[in-house]
């Protein structure tokens, strides 16, 4: 009897995050329409698209590859109101999380293996198919696999979800390896646990996204550094397959901080940006770089990023300081139908996003979706980016503030905080701190604020709270929350 309650508990709880009420999470769902409208992008009746990977082809067609292992050509998905048409051009492939297309070819990650697929006799269908890599091992529907698109060497960077979540049973679970045009595979580093998203920052360089979980207090994107520790120690085991990157490292502490743990374990590299728990999603996901020189507004060059739980899109900017990368979250669109898995900017300068609910629970309320964001010709009133300081920050706005109420130190509220790096599931905030702002320079266009701040800590994340500013129109901004993540504090 116990146990059918806890059951009726545990399905219950499930279902009322499945039906969270949508618009409530930042609150700003109604008012972000005027700047970024959804579009959808049907889906043929009956078909359970449950995409897991982007690419735009050089002939403006869309390619989907599916967590039900096909992929899809599909027609008019760009179009302003899109009644596209689907065929499937591949199938028998198993949790599509990487997709790349060069020179008649699709390069495609999957959970066992990279593979070089083509259609030789040019009916539309592919008929060959060449694995390049394969030497990582695949035991548990959990063990998935998430590839970057071809870098400019031609390479592909494939991110290993480690067994069951928090194991490593089989050679190079929770690893990241790079696959060469020609198969060749060489270890980059280890320590991953759940990566969903892997590809470059805005300034090329490879990252990914990481879930919260054991030796993760929160969310991150983090850098793939060759011979770097990401974090779970869980896979030191496979050092002996990577000879070439030397010993295991040090294995880190339990319960410490991750900031204490840099000094100890030198190949442990931090979290380049802290996306904190809830505030900034629960498990983020696919991302890209907004290369579309302003098609999509006002954020060109930084980086977009989905989240599987919430259904929201958020940005992210990072700089490299003192030869470590760091940046800032932002809040951006809310309001999403489903769990997000990849993202892709079309030619037209849209996003797309898509995804499913499958296996967790996810705020959207349909199993899967298609949709796209178009930026209305609008800019809004935002947060643009955070740079840091050697005695503060540097804040840039999307449009010029009002000099007056930026000028006021009262106008900007920061704490900060870390979280305990350990080997339980996640954590909370901790060791919190208030930094004070002594003063606030505005600069001539009224797009810049240069903060001076008392109590900057290294390794936590600040975050702010810019409520009262207001625009040199008056208006509020959309959303006045930003976390930056300080590994380091510039030198003078």
């Amino acid at each position: 009897m116990k146990l059918r309650l806890l059951i009726l508990i545990i399905l219950s709880l499930a279902g009322n995050l499945r039906a969270e009420t949508l618009g409530e999470y930042w609150g700003t769902a109604e008012e972000e329409a005027k700047y970024y409208r959804i579009v959808e992008v049907p889906i043929p009746e009956g078909m359970a698209l449950e995409a897991g990977s982007f690419e735009v082809l050089p002939d403006n067609r869309l390619a989907i590859g599916t967590r039900r292992g096909n992929i899809y050509m599909v027609d008019g998905a760009f179009d302003e109101n899109p009644r596209p048409t689907f065929s499937r051009w591949a199938s028998g492939l198993d949790e599509l999380f990487g997709l790349s297309y060069r020179d008649g070819a699709f390069y495609v990650t999957q959970q066992t293996e990279v593979t070089r697929i083509t259609d030789t006799d040019h009916d539309g269908r592919a008929d060959q198919f060449e694995t390049l890599s394969d030497v990582w091992g695949f035991r548990h529907y959990h063990e998935f696999a998430f590839g970057s698109k071809l870098d400019p060497e031609g390479n592909i960077w494939v991110a290993l979800c480690l067994s069951e979540s928090y194991r490593s049973k089989v050679p190079f679970r929770g690893w990241c390896l790079k696959v060469t045009p020609d198969g060749k595979t060489t270890p980059v580093c280890s320590g991953i646990r759940s990566p969903c998203g892997i590809g470059p920052n805005e300034h090329g360089v490879m990252f990914y996204a990481e879930s919260q979980g054991p030796w993760n207090g929160s969310c991150s994107l983090k850098v793939l550094q060759q011979g770097g520790f990401m974090g779970h120690p869980v896979s030191f085991n496979w050092y002996s397959q990577a000879k070439e990157l030397g010993p295991a490292p040090v294995t880190p502490n339990s319960r410490s901080r991750l900031e204490v743990e840099r000094s100890r374990v030198k190949e442990l590299v931090p979290y380049a940006v802290v996306f904190p728990y809830k505030k900034m999603g629960r498990s983020i996901s696919g991302f890209m770089v907004d290369k579309t020189g302003g098609k999509f507004g006002p954020f060109q060059n930084q980086i977009f990023i989905g989240d599987f739980s919430l259904s929201v899109v958020m940005r992210a900017t990072t700089e490299k300081i003192n030869g470590v990368w760091q940046g800032a979250c932002y809040p951006f669109k809310e309001g999403l139908a489903t769990g997000l898995l990849a993202c892709e900017f079309t030619p037209q300068g849209d996003l797309l996003v898509g995804g499913t609910n499958r296996g967790w629970p996810v705020r959207g309320p349909r199993p899967y979706a298609l949709q796209r964001l178009d930026w209305t010709g609008k800019v809004p009133f935002e947060i643009k980016e955070i740079n840091a300081l050697r005695d503060g920050f540097r804040v840039t706005f999307t449009k010029p503030v009002d000099p007056e109420v930026a000028s006021r130190p009262q106008s900007y509220s920061l704490s900060t905080y870390t979280h305990i790096y350990q080997q339980g599931y996640g954590s909370p905030e901790v060791d919190h701190t208030t930094p004070r702002v002594v003063r606030a320079d505005v600069s001539s266009d009224g797009l810049q604020v240069r903060l001076q701040i008392d109590g900057l800590v290294q390794g936590h994340v600040h975050d702010f709270d810019l409520e009262p500013m207001r625009s040199a129109e008056g208006a509020a901004l959309l959303h006045s929350n930003a976390y930056y993540t300080l590994n380091e504090i510039p030198v003078p």
